[in-house]
């Protein structure tokens, strides 16, 4: 017998109770949230630093004050997005009203990846948990100290036939998906992803797929190049560029190359100093196999700064890798983590169509100044979303949905988003009995004519 078809079961009979229909429930387990987070704060910070050296600012930054904002938003809009969404009846209808209820899935789970382990976790759980679903969270097994605070704080705070935490690695997961869920949230890598909606397809359950990709960071010759330097170095090597939305590499007019490289030379000296590895502020590699995948790709590279490593800690410094590239076997799969490839190119119509032949990413960063430029590459490239002349911060304004296109994911989340996402939008249509049209029905020619001018 599967080991959590009991848990599965529990939560299933829980929901099927109706205790989280109503808008009170909802409110205050959100509440509970935010307070379990605000209870354990010092425990996350250290967490996240025995995990990956997360200093305070940056676990705050990125993770806490993600998590504080989502739910402070959640909970001001809540009441207005529960409310039936009035639609426009067509004149063929008359006498009738239509509109569109959100209800909730049911049993849902969402399995979290390691580089945000406590943001990527928690921050599905706001939308499931909004929208009126039971949870089960599965952390990743790479941030056991995360992880292990994840299943004391939830296990604390709420019921788990409500809300529960499944630790384990690969094979928990795998047991996990062979039963039946009502709706699968996953932040992962893309092959991962594949494995996920595969699994899904068995028990036809729908899915969100938050995925990755090779997101470019374009600088025009007219960008502004010191800041454009700054804001990619500050969203290459945040968490030691273990972000799915990092710039995966540089794309910039070769022009403007050498003075973009100097730039961010002197902003990482500026961020991390003269010796990052030693750095207690600078991230840590999650642990030795993907430390001794990226020491791979930095291979044979052309190193211009940076390149200096240290096993034993998990630890690479910021580097940059100049004369790269797409043939190169570190722009034939997401780096995530703190190496930036620079690559040229001599005009934007020249960048447009290198990356059209590429596949989907997460993000795109443009750095430049002429609004016609902006709008072409917004127009002509697809993705998932992005910024004009910045890096990340598109992810922290909840009223943005996020997430990917093609292989770099389906569904988006954040702010009312993730309340849809964890939603089935039910139709429909109240009819009055006060009169009856009779056009609808076998008639003669005369009502087959008005009929006919009228849906025409």
């Amino acid at each position: 017998m599967n080991p959590f078809h009991t848990l599965v079961n529990n939560q299933r009979t829980f929901f099927k109770s109706e205790q989280t229909l109503p808008y009170a429930f909802r409110k205050e387990q959100l509440k509970k949230l935010r307070d379990m987070l605000k209870t354990y704060e010092k425990d996350i910070y250290q967490a996240l630093n025995d995990d990956l050296n997360k200093s305070k600012n940056e676990t705050l930054t990125t993770e806490l004050g993600f998590l504080y904002s989502e739910i402070d938003v959640t909970i001001k809009h809540l009441k207005e997005w529960m409310k039936a969404e009035k639609v426009d009846t067509p004149i063929t209808h008359k006498g009738s009203k239509s509109f569109v209820l959100a209800e909730p899935y049911g049993v849902t789970i969402t399995i979290a990846p390691w580089n945000y382990p406590l943001q990527l976790a928690i921050a599905p759980v706001i939308g499931a948990l909004a929208a009126g679903n039971t949870v089960i969270i599965k952390p990743s097994e790479f941030t056991m100290a995360t992880s292990s605070l994840l299943a004391h704080m939830i296990g604390s705070t709420f019921d788990a036939n409500y809300v529960a935490v499944v630790e384990g690695a690969e094979e928990t997961s795998q047991q996990l998906l062979e039963l039946k869920f009502d709706y699968i949230f996953f932040t992962g890598s893309t092959n991962v992803g594949k494995i996920i909606m595969k699994q899904a397809s068995e028990h036809l359950t729908p899915v969100t797929l938050e995925l990755g990709g090779k997101s470019p960071a374009i600088v025009d010759k007219d960008a502004n190049i010191d800041l454009a330097a700054k804001r990619i170095v500050w969203g290459k090597f945040t968490n030691a560029g273990q972000t799915c939305v990092a710039p995966d590499f540089l794309f910039v007019h070769e022009k403007v190359k050498q003075k973009v490289i100097k730039a961010m030379k002197k902003h990482i000296k500026s961020f991390y100093g003269k010796d990052p590895v030693q750095n207690k502020n600078y991230g840590r590699i999650v642990n030795t196999d993907h430390f001794d995948r990226l020491k791979y790709l930095l291979a044979e590279s052309n190193i211009v700064y940076g390149g200096g490593m240290n096993r034993e800690l998990c630890s690479i410094e910021p580097t940059i890798i100049d004369d790269a590239t797409f043939e190169d076997p570190i722009m034939e799969e997401e780096i995530f983590g703190p190496l930036l490839p620079v690559l040229t190119f001599q005009n934007l119509e020249e960048a447009i169509a290198v990356l059209k032949g590429k596949e989907k990413p997460l993000s795109l960063y443009f750095f430049g100044e002429n609004a016609e430029s902006q709008q072409k590459v917004l127009g002509r490239l697809s993705f998932g979303g992005g910024c004009i002349n910045d890096t990340l911060y598109h992810l922290a304004n909840p009223n943005l949905p996020f997430g990917g296109v093609g292989t770099s994911g389906m569904g988006s989340y954040h702010g009312k988003d993730s309340f849809d996402t964890f939603s089935h939008k039910k139709s429909i249509l109240k009819q009055t009995t006060k009169f009856d049209i009779p056009l609808r029905y076998p008639g003669g020619k005369i009502a087959h004519n008005i009929t006919k001018r009228i849906m025409k």
